[in-house]
C-alpha cells in the first residue's frame, strides 16, 4: 500500500527533476533566469515532458516552448505592467498582453504585418495551455482561490471573442501573404542526376575508408551519405528518416514473399528492395525502401557503431558518435548539394522541394505555370468560339501538350474551314467493320438540333458584323480572303466540297495515334507529322492539322456518347 502511494509522488518528482535539468541545459541568460523563477513556466515544461519526454528528439521542442514564454515575460517586465505570469490572466490586463505578444513577434503598426507571425500564434496557444494548467492547480489546492479562477474564466472568454481579431487574424494573413508570388524553386532533373552520381562516388569511397580505418570521422561521412540517399530515393521528410530507430533496421522483416503474392510480382520487386517501417507524421506508419547499395552501407554502419564511439543506449540509427543526438538530414542534403557541382544547389537543399518534384501538382511543370497554361487555353478557345471543346471538363481534366501550337488570329478562319471540311472524321471507323453506311459524321447533330450549316454561319457572324469598322473590318476581310486563296492554291485541300475520310486513312490514323484517342488527348504537330510519315501513301493528301482535327473530333464524339449514356 505504501508503494502505491509513493509511486505517483516519485513520478512527479522525476518529471520536475528532468524539466529542471532541461532548464539548466539552456543558454544561461536573462530568459533562463525567468524560467527558473516562474513556476508556471516550469509547470508548462512538466506538462510537455509528461507527454513527450520519452522521445529525446522532443526535448529541444520543450525547451523552445519554455523559452518562448520566458521571452514574453522578459519584454512585459520591461514595459512595466505585467510582472509575472499570473498578471497575464487579469481581465483588465488583456490589452497589455496583446501588446506584449505583438512586441515579441515584431508587429509593424504601419505595415500591419508581423516579422515572426508564427511566434504570435504559438504564444497564443501556450497562454491558453498555461491557463488550463493554472486552473487545474487551483482546483486541486486545498484552499479555493475563487477570485483567481474567476479571472482565468473571464480571460478565456475575452480570448475567444477578441484574440482572433487582435492577434491571430493578422498573423495568419501575414503567413499567407508571404507565400504569394514567391518563386517555386523546384529541382532540375540534371542537378538531381549529378547529386545521385556524387552520392554513388562518395558511398564507395567512405565505405572503404570506414572498413579499413574505423573512426568517428569516417563513420559520420558514410552515415551522412546514406541518410541523404535514403531521403532522396524515397522522397521522405528528412526528419522522419533522421530519427529512424536502430531497431527498425535490425528487427526488419527478412522473411521471403508469400508464394501466392509472389505470383503477381516480378523478380525485381521480390528480391531487389528491402522494406522497413518508421514513424511518420502524426505517428503514421511510413514505409522505406532500401536498395542493395543502401543495405550494404547500413550494415557497415551497424557493424562499426561501437568501435567508432556511438553510445550503446543511443536509439537512433543515424546517431552521432559520443552524443545522444542524431544526424540531421537537412544538413546532409545541403552539404552534399554544394559538393556535387549542381548548377542550382539551393533547389536541392530541402527534402520538401525534392518531394514536390514528383508530386501530382508539380509533375513536369510548377503548379502556377500549369494552371496558367490551362486557363490560357480555355480563354483562347472562348475567343475563337471553341469553348464547347472543354464542355463538362474540369481544370484538372484539360490536357497540356508541350508540342501544341497556339492558333493565332491569321489562321483562325483557316483552322475553322479545315476543321469543318474534316469534321466527318472517322465516320467510317465508328464501327468495327469500318463501314460508313447509315452513319453520321462525328460533328453531326447529336446534341444540337440545328444543322451544321446554320451553326457555321452563327459562328462566323461576329466577323461579319465587325466589318462595319473601317479599320478592323477590311483587315479581317483580307485575312479571310488570304485563307480562302491559300486553300485554293494548296493541292492538298479542296474547298469546293467536304471530303470524307476513307477507311484506309482512318486506319492509318488509328494505327499511330490510338493512344491519344484512348486517353482523350489531342496530339500536337510533331505527333501528327509522325503519323503522316508512318503512313505516307494513305495520308499523302492530308495535312497535320487535318489529322489533328480528325483525332480531336473522335475524342469529342466519344465524350458526348459517354455523357449521353451517363445521363
Amino acid at each position: 500500500m505504501k508503494t502505491a502511494k509513493i509511486t505517483p509522488v516519485c513520478a512527479v518528482l522525476s518529471v520536475k527533476r528532468k524539466v529542471w535539468e532541461l532548464a539548466n541545459a539552456m543558454h544561461q541568460d536573462e530568459v533562463t533566469n525567468i524560467i527558473k523563477q516562474e513556476k508556471s513556466i516550469l509547470r508548462l515544461g512538466e506538462h510537455l515532458y509528461a507527454k513527450h519526454g520519452h522521445d529525446k528528439t522532443k526535448h529541444e521542442y520543450i525547451r523552445q516552448k519554455m523559452r518562448e514564454i520566458g521571452r514574453l515575460i522578459e519584454l512585459s517586465q520591461k514595459a512595466g505592467r505585467l510582472k509575472q505570469i499570473e498578471d497575464f490572466y487579469v481581465p483588465s490586463n488583456f490589452n497589455f498582453v496583446v501588446e506584449a505578444v505583438k512586441g515579441v513577434a515584431g508587429f509593424d503598426e504601419e505595415k500591419n504585418l508581423y516579422k515572426t507571425p508564427s511566434l504570435a500564434l504559438k504564444l497564443g496557444h501556450a497562454l491558453k495551455k498555461i491557463a488550463d494548467i493554472l486552473e487545474g492547480v487551483a482546483q486541486m489546492a486545498e484552499s479555493d482561490n475563487e477570485e483567481f479562477l474567476k479571472n482565468v474564466k473571464t480571460t478565456r472568454n475575452l480570448d475567444e471573442k477578441k484574440w482572433d481579431v487582435c492577434v491571430s487574424s493578422r498573423a495568419l494573413q501575414t503567413l499567407k501573404e508571404g507565400k504569394w508570388n514567391t518563386p517555386q524553386l523546384l529541382p532540375f532533373t540534371e542537378d538531381v542526376k549529378k547529386m545521385h552520381m556524387h552520392l554513388d562516388k562518395c558511398r564507395e569511397e567512405y565505405k572503404g575508408k570506414l572498413e579499413n580505418l574505423p573512426n568517428k570521422k569516417n563513420l559520420s561521412k558514410l552515415a551522412n551519405v546514406t541518410l541523404c540517399e535514403v531521403i532522396l530515393f524515397n522522397r521522405r521528410r528528412e526528419g522522419e528518416v533522421s530519427k529512424m530507430p536502430l531497431s527498425a533496421f535490425t528487427l526488419r522483416d527478412t522473411s521471403g514473399v508469400h508464394s501466392d503474392v509472389a505470383l503477381g510480382l516480378s523478380e525485381l520487386e521480390q528480391k531487389h528492395f528491402q522494406r522497413i517501417e518508421i514513424r511518420g507524421k502524426r505517428n503514421r506508419k511510413v514505409p522505406i525502401l532500401l536498395t542493395p547499395d543502401m543495405m550494404s552501407s547500413m550494415e557497415t554502419l551497424v557493424a562499426h557503431r561501437r568501435t567508432c564511439g556511438v553510445p550503446d543506449d543511443s536509439p537512433f540509427f543515424f546517431a552521432r558518435p559520443e552524443a545522444e543526438t542524431h544526424l540531421r538530414g537537412s544538413d546532409a542534403i545541403r552539404q552534399l548539394a554544394r559538393q556535387c557541382g549542381a548548377k542550382h544547389p539551393e533547389t536541392l537543399n530541402s527534402s520538401t522541394k525534392l518531394r514536390k518534384q514528383v508530386h501530382r501538382q508539380y509533375y513536369r511543370l510548377p503548379e502556377g505555370t500549369l494552371e496558367l497554361a490551362k486557363v490560357s487555353k480555355v480563354l483562347l478557345a472562348l475567343e475563337q468560339g471553341r469553348l464547347s471543346d472543354f464542355q463538362g471538363m474540369s481544370l484538372d481534366q484539360i490536357q497540356i501538350d508541350a508540342n501544341e501550337d497556339v492558333p493565332e488570329a491569321m489562321d483562325r478562319d483557316l483552322s475553322e474551314t479545315e476543321g469543318e471540311r474534316d469534321s466527318s472524321l472517322c465516320s467510317q471507323s465508328s464501327g468495327p467493320s469500318g463501314s460508313n453506311k447509315g452513319q453520321q459524321p462525328v460533328e453531326s447533330d447529336i446534341d444540337d438540333p440545328k444543322p451544321e450549316s446554320s451553326r457555321s454561319k452563327k459562328r462566323r457572324q461576329p466577323d461579319e458584323s465587325d466589318s462595319d469598322d473601317p479599320k478592323t473590318g477590311s483587315s479581317r476581310a483580307k485575312i479571310r480572303q488570304h485563307s480562302v486563296e491559300t486553300d485554293i492554291n494548296d493541292p492538298k485541300t479542296d474547298t469546293s466540297k467536304k471530303r470524307g475520310w476513307s477507311t484506309l486513312e482512318v486506319r492509318a490514323v488509328e494505327k499511330t495515334l490510338s493512344t491519344f484517342i484512348d486517353c482523350g488527348k489531342v496530339p500536337g504537330k510533331v505527333d501528327c507529322d509522325a503519323c503522316i510519315e508512318a503512313s505516307p501513301e494513305a495520308l499523302k493528301n492530308r495535312t497535320w492539322k487535318a489529322v489533328k482535327v480528325c483525332v480531336k473530333n473522335r475524342i469529342t464524339a466519344i465524350r458526348r456518347g459517354s455523357a449521353k449514356r451517363n445521363y
